[in-house]
């Protein structure tokens, strides 16, 4: 059972060095080596030149998850919604917890779509995947940040990070002949904002035949609604489950058989 615990602290982290911290993935007790794309490869947007150290926040916490008999810490910062965890995250990752034999992850190459604090990506990689984090380049520091800090010494694989705008042209970033992923995982990324068109075609992108999405989403706006209706459309759809307690519901995706 996932379950976090509240402190306010302010946490000031020493300089960590990018050269060397994300290598190809690290694979222990024999796991098979996958054909699936390196992200350091991924463009030069996807890691800054400087060391990253935290900006001046006004508020910066630290949330304490327990996930299969590990402690989570994730930093947190009300300065960007990247930087909070959301309900839709610790909904998902209890879900994958509880049903792992129907989604197991282990030896699987797993993208997560807008991962902000990278709790969703931490609990993947702690189920045994090998897990690309993505999200916009200014919030990729505190990704890292937490990634790294999590799963150190706990995970099959090494964590890597990559910047993903929506509003780029995913296609040519990403080509579906290199970057092919057996889940992708997608946690609170439709709210009020612009790119809901741009997310769904990412996600198209992406989901190819053998891909299953995961979609977990606290419903706030009637344009959630509106991207669930488009989201059904664009594939198979199964809804996995619902939390009526914080009106958070899962569904799982695949690509129709004319895609």
């Amino acid at each position: 059972m996932c379950h976090a615990s509240h402190h306010l602290v302010v946490v000031i982290h020493p300089h960590l060095p990018l050269e060397g911290l994300f290598p190809l993935p690290v694979i222990l007790d024999n796991a098979p080596i996958r054909p699936f794309p390196n992200p350091a490869l991924v463009p030069s947007a996807t890691l800054p030149k400087l060391p990253w150290e935290p900006s001046s926040y006004s508020v910066f916490g630290k949330d304490i998850y327990s996930f299969l008999g590990y402690e989570i810490k994730i930093q947190e910062s009300i300065d960007s919604y990247a930087a909070i965890v959301w309900p839709g995250a610790i909904a998902l990752g209890q879900y994958l917890e509880n049903n792992q034999q129907e989604f197991n992850l282990r030896d699987k190459a797993v993208l997560e779509l807008g991962a902000g604090t990278g709790l969703l990506s931490i609990m993947a990689c702690l189920l045994g995947g090998w897990v690309t984090a993505t999200d916009l380049p200014d919030v990729l520091g505190n990704l890292k940040c937490n990634l790294l800090s999590n799963t150190r010494n706990r995970c099959r694989y090494v964590p890597q990070v990559a910047a993903l705008d929506w509003g780029e042209n995913v296609a040519e970033t990403y080509p579906q002949s290199v970057y092919r992923y057996d889940y992708v995982l997608a946690a609170d990324v439709v709210y009020v904002h612009k790119y809901l068109d741009e997310l769904l075609n990412v996600m198209k992108h992406f989901v190819q035949p053998g891909t299953t999405l995961l979609w977990s989403n606290k419903y706030r706006f009637r344009s959630d609604l509106t991207f669930t209706e488009k989201f059904k459309d664009a594939f198979k759809t199964t809804l996995l489950a619902e939390f009526p307690d914080t009106d958070v519901k899962i569904f799982m995706a695949t690509a129709k058989d004319n895609q």
